[in-house]
């Protein structure tokens, strides 16, 4: 097992060692925002820890959900040997981090335990990877979802009492696949309301919005839903050369379901970027609003020095204090903040604002120290 260990560090190292011959100078010498949204001054919020094994490589693609007032995470971990985990985080005011757990709160039991999908998916070799938490209703559960590195690369669906999660036990329900054998899937999310009466499970954006109705969330064996992705920019598409998936599960808003994505534009193709539209809130696959442009991009040090330079990638969202605080990983290696007055934001959408890059002053607030 040490041996096994000592080879795939000299595999991620050797990477790094190639990457950071590559990496790109970003000047930071002024605050850079886009009309959407501010990346917050105590970017990253989250990095790898050396001393805690499970997560001394990356530590990124964080869910994100608001219980009792505090914005609660759920971030991937990848450590010393090679295995993607879950870790805790907790923060107050949704910009410091108050709490983190030093040691992992969830685990895939995968049946292989090198996978080749998985490595070149973030950089672990088995595991869990990018979770996305959503509570439906009122329930006293919640539910997770994640891209599970088993038998190729699918999507896991588990649970956990809402009680439990407060309290720190657990005791989440043993993980169901729910993609079909034989095809990779990642990037599903669960809408946080029944609509029409059914839970909603959002597992394809390309080539079309493709959502599963269901009675339960509930599985029977080998019982999976049919998907079909195939990354292609829709014909309506403004700078999409390549869309690769749904980031966080979807928000309620007065205008209807905010939709995160992420795709890749055909002259800066070696970036993440991440779009914006919104769903019909009663048809949730008609597109009723789509931004013209990326309305985040990797713009700071830290987005262009990591295992993955010029990656971000939004997987948390929330809204708090009339704040929409969207939380990303960035460069694969940390956790990152953005935030916009949530008025503000539907106005723009409303407007019809196309993004662009403006300099900016903010008045200083706690969280930009």
């Amino acid at each position: 097992m040490a041996k096994k260990i000592d080879f795939l560090k000299k595999i991620k190292d050797f990477i790094y060692k190639n990457q950071k011959q590559k990496t790109v100078k970003i000047k930071d010498k002024k605050k850079i925002r886009f009309p959407f949204f501010t990346k917050a001054k105590v970017n990253p919020i989250i990095v790898p820890k050396e001393e805690n094994h499970w997560e001394a490589w990356q530590t990124f693609n964080p869910a994100a959900i608001v219980l009792q007032d505090r914005v609660h995470f759920l971030y991937r971990a990848i450590g010393f040997d090679g295995v993607s985990r879950f870790g805790y985080a907790k923060s107050d005011d949704g910009f410091k981090i108050r709490e983190r757990l030093d040691y992992p709160v969830f685990e895939h039991q995968s049946k292989n335990p090198f996978n080749i999908y998985s490595f070149f998916s973030g950089g672990s070799f088995t595991g869990a990877e990018d979770p996305r938490i959503v509570r439906v209703d009122n329930e006293d559960y919640l539910y997770l979802t994640y891209t599970a590195c088993d038998e190729g690369l699918r999507v896991g669906l588990s649970s956990i009492k809402m009680d439990d999660f407060l309290a720190k036990r657990w005791r989440c329900k043993k993980p169901q696949i729910i993609s079909a054998p034989g095809q990779t899937h990642k990037n599903w999310v669960i809408f946080p309301e029944k609509i029409n009466g059914y839970y909603a499970i959002l597992h394809s954006i390309s080539p079309k919005i493709s959502i599963s109705f269901r009675e339960s969330l509930e599985f029977k064996d080998e019982e999976y839903i049919e998907s079909y992705y195939n990354g292609n920019g829709w014909k309506d598409a403004s700078w999409e050369f390549y869309v690769r998936g749904v980031g966080p599960p979807p928000l309620k808003t007065r205008l209807g379901w905010l939709i995160f994505y992420h795709a890749l534009q055909k002259n800066d193709w070696w970036k993440y970027k991440v779009g914006v539209m919104i769903l019909d809130l009663n048809n949730p696959q008609k597109i009723i609003y789509k931004a013209k442009e990326p309305v985040l991009q990797p713009d700071k040090k830290y987005e262009h020095n990591g295992f993955k330079p010029g990656i971000i990638y939004v997987s948390g969202a929330v809204i708090k204090d009339d704040k929409l605080l969207v939380y990303y990983g960035a460069a694969d290696s940390y956790i990152g903040v953005a935030y916009a007055k949530v008025d503000k934001f539907l106005k723009q959408i409303e407007k019809d604002i196309q993004p662009q890059l403006l300099s900016t002053t903010l008045k200083k607030k706690h969280y930009d120290d």
